[in-house]
């Protein structure tokens, strides 16, 4: 008797828990609001069989408890039983399974307005890539990664001259314009995420991946390296500011572009080489 209610007032905590506990989800602040409605989907099925099966044990212990005299009946097999056991399962793991493939199918498929900004992941930090004025990011290549290349641009692409480049530096973007994030690492998996957007993903060196989605307010949203990297994982931290566009652009015209910090290493180099000589 006992066992069977500490079986059930584990149910019950659980669910109490569930609904009462102050970790709960951070406001949203994109267009994702079909995650967060995956994700109870997934609670209320996953939460109904814990506490059905809590349940059935809670009533096995009980009714089937040792009493003097009593022998349990041996029954190997139950086909009937299986059967049921088989379908609710399949159904159960269907209607987990059915949205979160719709969303997903969603979190890939990219407006064709959306504007192109890259993001490089890499021990211990974050550095990102806004298009200039003609609204198309250069390419890129490893072979092209240097001290003072470190995104990689390919230097002959005059798409990537006027590309924004923000080393340490903190991400702005317009509020209400759909943003496809590009994704790159140059050392190990680093996973690019931020919790108030509902958007994360993994970044893969020798790969590009990618996801989108739409800020929709304002404020600083941190960013968090959600894949364990390294010794200083915890600390592999940046933000993004969400402005109303006219500030955006207003930003924007305070940051160099890619030429233009070329031209500034040049002249760097130049001068220290004349300083030794």
């Amino acid at each position: 008797m006992a066992v069977a209610f500490i079986l059930l007032l584990v149910a019950v905590a659980s669910v109490l828990f569930h609904f009462m506990s102050p970790w709960w989800w951070t406001p949203i602040a994109s267009n994702w609001q079909y995650i967060d409605n995956t994700i109870i989907i997934t609670f209320w099925i996953t939460g109904v069989v814990f506490v059905a099966i809590v349940a059935f044990m809670a009533y096995c212990v009980f009714r089937f408890r040792h009493k003097e005299g009593q022998q349990a009946a041996y029954e190997p097999e139950n086909k009937k039983l299986e059967w049921w056991l088989t379908v609710g399962t399949a159904v159960g793991v269907g209607a987990m399974l059915a949205p979160g493939l719709i969303v997903w199918h969603q979190f890939v498929t990219v407006p064709p307005n959306a504007t192109d900004v890259e993001v490089m992941g890499q021990q211990w930090r974050w550095s990102y890539r806004l298009p200039g004025k003609d609204g198309r990011l250069g390419t890129v290549d490893a072979r092209f990664i240097s001290p003072d290349n470190p995104l990689g641009l390919n230097p002959k692409d005059p798409n990537g001259q006027d590309d924004v480049i923000l080393e340490n530096d903190d991400l702005h973007l317009p509020i209400g314009k759909p943003v496809k994030v590009l994704l790159r690492s140059i050392d190990v998996l680093h996973d690019f995420y931020v919790p108030e957007f509902r958007a994360k993903m993994d970044m893969v060196p020798g790969s590009v991946t990618y996801f989108w989605f739409t800020p929709t307010r304002t404020g600083s949203f941190e960013v968090l390296c959600a894949e364990l990297c390294g010794i200083a994982h915890a600390q592999m931290r940046s933000k993004i500011i969400v402005q109303e566009e006219r500030d955006y652009h207003a930003w924007l015209e305070t940051k160099q572009t890619f030429a233009e910090l070329e031209r500034k290493r040049t002249a760097m180099n130049s001068t220290s080489t004349s300083n030794a000589e």
